[in-house]
C-alpha cells in the first residue's frame, strides 16, 4: 500500500544532504569519547560520558538524519511542500549541530551554562522546524499510514523535546523534578514515540520500494503509530499522578508493539523479490534482530523492575536498541537514499538527453558491505564492553570511530561522484544534443 510519490516536488539535493553527511561525524565524536573515557563510561547510564555519548548519537546522528529525511520526504510522500526548503535546512542544520555539541559538552563538564544553552538552542531549533513542517503537513489529509505516522511522529518529537529541555534546565538551574522518572519517560518518547513511529512511517515506503518486499498490511500500518503515541501519553499520565503500575503497563505494551512491528518487517523481507542481499538488507536484518532482543530486555523490566538494577542491564538494552537497532536502520536507509537521490537529480538534469549513471556507480556495493562488516565488529565490541568494560571499552570506541568514519567516507565519496557527473552532464548539455 505505497502512497503516490511526487518526485517532481523534491527539494534541492543540498537541503537533506548536509544532514546526511554531518550525522556520521557525530558518530565519530561518540566513538572518540568512548575511546578516551574507557571503562569508566560504562559504570552507569548516569556517568557524564555515557550521557554525552547518548546525546551525540540520538541528537547528532539520529535526529540529524531524521530531520534531513523529513525535508526530503514531506513534499515527495505527503505532498506537504515546505515554502523554502533550503532556508529551513540552513536554519535547522547549524542549530541542531551546535545544540548537540553544547549539550554533550555540558554533560561532560557539568557546566550549567552549556547545559542550559544547549537546551535553549535545541529548543528554538526544534520549535522552528516543527512550526514550518506541521504548517505544511497538517492541512494534508491522512490518506496513507505514512502521512498519518509522520504527523504523529512530529507530535511525539515535540513531547520528547519538551521533556528533554525541562530536564536540562532543571540540571542547569537546580530545579527540583523527578529526574529518573522523567529520564525514562524522555527515552520512551524519543525512542518509541518519535524515532519508532517515524521509522515505521518511512518503512511503509522504503522497505517495499528499495527492498522489493510485499507492502505492509493495512490494519497494523494504520494503528501502530496511534497505538504508540497513546501508550506514551498514558505513560506521561502515570508519571504525573505517580502510578508506577500504569507506567509499567505502557512500557510492556510499547515493547510488544515494537516486537510485533520488527517481526512483521522481518517476515516481509523474507518474501522479497530480490535474491541477492545488499548492504541495506543486511543492515535492516541486523537492526530488526537486535531491536527484538533489546525490546525483550525492556519487556523483562516491565514484568520484573528489579532487572534494571542488574549490572550492565540498562547499558546492554541501550546498546541493543540504539546502536544495534536505530543506527543500522538509518545507515541502511542512507545507503539507499543518497545514491537514489543522486541518480534522480542527475536523471532530471539530463532531461532524457544525457543518461544518469546507475546507482552502483555512485556508491559501490562492495564499499558499503565492507563498512557494514566494520560496524558489526564495533557493535559486538560495544556489547562486550557493557559486560567487560575494563577490557573492551577502548577497542569498542576505536572500532565505532572507524566504522562511522568509514560511513562518512562512503557518503562523501558518493557526493563527490554525484558532483562529477553533474558537471559532466552540464557540459554535455551545453555542447548540444547527445549523439546516438
Amino acid at each position: 500500500m505505497l502512497p503516490m510519490l511526487a518526485f517532481d516536488n523534491a527539494p534541492p539535493f543540498k537541503a537533506p544532504l548536509r544532514f546526511f553527511l554531518t550525522a556520521p561525524l557525530f558518530g565519530v565524536l561518540a566513538g572518540v569519547l568512548v575511546l578516551v573515557e574507557g571503562g569508566d563510561l560504562f559504570a552507569s547510564r548516569w556517568t557524564p560520558g555515557a550521557l554525552a555519548v547518548t546525546h551525540l548519537i540520538t541528537i547528532g546522528f539520529m535526529l540529524q538524519v531524521m530531520l534531513g529525511a523529513l525535508i526530503q520526504i514531506l513534499p515527495v510522500v505527503a505532498g506537504a511542500s515546505l515554502a523554502h526548503p533550503m532556508r529551513v535546512a540552513r536554519n535547522v542544520h547549524p542549530g541542531l549541530s551546535i545544540g548537540a555539541l553544547m549539550l554533550a559538552a555540558g554533560f561532560l563538564s557539568g557546566s550549567p551554562a552549556l547545559l542550559g544553552g544547549g537546551a535553549v538552542v535545541l529548543g528554538l531549533t526544534l520549535v522552528y522546524f516543527l512550526t514550518v513542517s506541521l504548517a505544511a503537513l497538517w492541512p494534508v489529509p491522512a490518506t496513507s499510514p505514512t502521512i498519518r505516522g509522520i504527523k504523529l511522529a512530529l507530535l511525539a518529537l515535540a513531547g520528547t523535546a519538551m521533556l528533554g529541555i525541562v530536564m536540562a534546565l532543571a540540571l542547569a538551574l537546580g530545579w527540583s523534578v523527578p529526574l529518573v522518572a522523567l529520564a525514562d519517560l524522555h527515552a520512551g518518547w524519543g525512542l518509541g514515540g518519535w524515532s519508532g513511529v517515524l521509522l515505521a512511517a518511512m518503512a511503509y515506503v522504503v522497505v517495499p520500494m528499495f527492498q522489493l518486499t510485499p507492502g505492509y498490511p493495512a490494519r497494523p500500518s494504520w494503528w501502530f503509530p496511534a497505538f504508540m503515541l497513546a501508550a506514551m501519553l498514558m505513560w506521561g499520565l502515570a508519571v504525573l499522578i505517580d502510578w508506577p503500575l500504569l507506567g509499567r503497563l505502557c512500557l510492556i505494551l510499547s515493547a510488544l508493539a515494537g516486537i510485533a512491528f520488527a517481526g512483521l518487517t522481518l517476515r516481509l523481507q523474507f518474501k522479497r523479490r530480490r535474491a541477492r542481499p545488499d548492504a541495506t538488507y543486511r543492515y535492516w536484518q541486523l537492526g530488526l534482530t537486535l531491536s527484538i532482543f533489546g525490546l525483550f530486555f525492556l519487556l523483562t523490566v516491565g514484568f520484573w523492575p528489579a532487572a534494571a538494577e542488574l549490572a550492565g542491564w540498562t547499558l546492554l538494552f541501550g546498546i541493543l536498541l540504539v546502536a544495534g537497532g536505530f543506527i543500522p536502520f538509518i545507515a541502511g536507509m542512507l545507503y539507499k537514499i543518497v545514491p537514489f537521490l543522486s541518480w534522480m537529480h542527475l536523471q532530471n538534469l539530463g532531461q532524457a538527453r544525457v543518461p544518469a549513471p546507475a546507482m552502483n556507480k555512485i556508491l559501490a556495493e562492495a564499499a558499503m558491505h565492507r563498512q557494514f562488516l566494520a560496524y558489526g565488529v564495533a557493535l559486538a565490541l560495544l556489547l562486550g564492553a557493557a559486560i567487560w568494560p575494563e577490557w573492551l571499552a577502548r577497542p569498542a570506541g576505536l572500532a565505532f570511530t572507524l566504522a562511522n568514519g568509514w560511513l562518512f567516507w562512503n557518503l562523501a565519496g558518493a557526493t563527490r561522484r554525484y558532483r562529477q557527473h553533474l558537471a559532466d552532464i552540464e557540459l554535455r548539455l551545453a555542447a548540444g544534443p547527445a549523439t546516438p
